[in-house]
């Protein structure tokens, strides 16, 4: 399976299912609790997002979450860490069948994160930037007491404004380095992104979180790529200017998000290397899975509590995840 495009640059196919959850139901999907299951793999970050934001604002007693395992093949996500390598609520192997069974010649990716209607076993979305919106804003009935608002209506606009060139640079820029064809192309993502990432230090060198003086929606879509920067994109995808751990007030800001609840627990750098540094074999032939980096650094004090800000607003954090849904301890910053 080929993910870099010989001629050049790498361009996304965003042909998402659009059909979207919501409380009025206008798509045919109301919410319900109980009645969906997100389908997420810890290694990717789009799907790292809805673990986070489902996590921040209660949802898991009315929205379960299906965990793939962190490598694929052609034919898409697989459950091979549940015992019997089947999704135990909806009984299927592979996330394909959810796909196929709605629309029986799907020919766009499967991706996760994915909502499936556990009735009809029918995939509803993969539009991973509507999906989080969406939990903030259709699903607000079931958020748990004290949860953040990570989209208040007051600052959108400026969040939305951020998300935009967070994606295009960062969260896609990191993929447009590591999958371009032609040297011209690799280095005009490599500049775009690690220029961006240069505006963002700035931004965040005088204020803690990327919008207003808590976590938004924004700080989620950034982190998740931050998390995964030193461990594969780094070398990967040939992101090497700088790692992470030398830019100083990016280091910071992303050890502080990971030691908020919510942020850190969900990440498991065991999935993550695997995914990238197996999937990828036209990048890494060999399928060899570094040993580093270390780790531990993740856990030392950031400073950032000096400017200010209140994480959750006037909510609170989380409570811990259930153990079903516990990152192992050797997966994560040790």
């Amino acid at each position: 399976m080929a993910y870099v495009n010989p001629s050049g640059e790498f361009n996304r196919d965003q042909r998402y299912i659009p059909t979207r959850i919501t409380a009025d139901g206008r798509d045919g999907y109301p919410v319900e609790p109980g009645r969906y299951r997100l389908i997420v793999s810890r290694a990717c970050p789009w799907a790292n997002r809805a673990i986070i934001v489902r996590r921040l604002l209660g949802l898991e007693d009315v929205l379960s979450m299906g965990i793939a395992g962190p490598t694929h093949d052609e034919r898409s996500w697989t459950f091979d860490l549940d015992p019997d390598g089947r999704d135990p609520v909806l009984g299927i192997e592979r996330l394909q069948e959810a796909f196929l069974a709605r629309y029986p010649d799907y020919d766009k990716g499967i991706t996760v994160p994915a909502m499936v209607d556990v009735p009809t076993g029918q995939v509803v979305t993969n539009d991973f930037s509507q999906i989080t919106l969406d939990l903030s804003l259709e699903w607000s009935a079931h958020h748990r007491p004290g949860a953040p608002a990570l989209y208040p209506e007051e600052l959108r606009a400026e969040i939305d404004k951020i998300n935009r060139f967070v994606f295009s640079d960062v969260n896609n820029g990191v993929y447009r380095a590591g999958f371009a064809g032609t040297q011209e192309a690799y280095e005009k993502a490599y500049h775009r992104l690690f220029d961006r990432l240069d505006k963002l230090s700035g931004l965040l060198e005088t204020q803690r979180y990327l919008v207003g003086d808590t976590i938004t929606e924004a700080d989620v879509r950034l982190f998740t790529t931050l998390a995964r920067f030193d461990p594969v994109y780094h070398g990967h995808f040939k992101c090497n200017r700088n790692k992470l751990i030398e830019m100083p007030v990016l280091w910071a800001y992303a050890r502080d998000l990971f030691q908020t609840p919510g942020f850190g627990d969900t990440i498991d750098f065991v999935h993550i290397k695997q995914h990238y540094y197996v999937v990828h074999r036209d990048i890494n032939p060999t399928g060899i899975v570094p040993a580093g980096p270390l780790l531990a650094n993740w856990l030392e004090p950031h400073g950032r509590e000096k400017l200010g800000g209140r994480p959750f607003g006037d909510g609170t954090p989380p409570g811990p995840p259930s153990p079903a849904e516990t990152v192992p301890a050797a997966h994560g910053a040790i």
